[in-house]
């Protein structure tokens, strides 16, 4: 009988992730940065109802935006607020943090990615990072990488 496929848990803080940034790009540098949410976001955090996958950050008049994040509104939610899940939300960091990150998109091929969402105590937390685009080849040879990384276990765990 073949054994069941374990789902990768993700850790209990965690709302959503990027991982197709890490797919696309090289990561250079991360950043926590707070998030400004109205309620009805928080409840619909908690409910697990967020996607980043399509998101980008946009540095403007010396403050981020986080661009393309989907928060779906929770049918339950209040009648009176109009809820546009896809709206624009700031974020929140240090002068020093958004002086580095502009410098850094101001260069060829750098940009600036959310990779993730998660809570840190009651607060929600955006993980920032600065990424390098990936190229096709690079793209391939960390997918071969990979495979191999995955036999190689597959091996062990036979033989052992």
């Amino acid at each position: 009988m073949r054994a069941m496929a374990k789902k990768k848990k993700t850790s209990p803080g965690s709302i959503c992730q990027n991982k197709k940034a890490r797919h696309d790009y090289h990561i250079n540098e991360t950043f926590e940065a707070g998030l400004v949410l109205s309620g009805w976001e928080v409840k619909s955090l908690r409910a697990g109802k967020g996607q980043i996958t399509e998101s980008y950050i946009m540095l403007k008049d010396g403050e981020a935006w986080l661009f393309g994040a989907h928060i779906e509104p929770l049918k339950t939610a209040c009648n009176h607020v109009i809820a546009d899940p896809l709206r624009t939300r700031k974020l929140l960091l240090h002068k020093g943090e958004i002086s580095k990150l502009f410098k850094a998109t101001q260069q060829e091929g750098r940009t600036c990615v959310a990779l993730a969402l998660y809570w840190k105590g009651p607060h929600v937390k955006c993980e920032v990072a600065i990424a390098t685009g990936k190229k096709q080849h690079d793209k391939r040879a960390a997918e071969k990488d990979r495979d191999w990384n995955r036999d190689k276990q597959r091996v062990m765990r036979h033989n052992a």
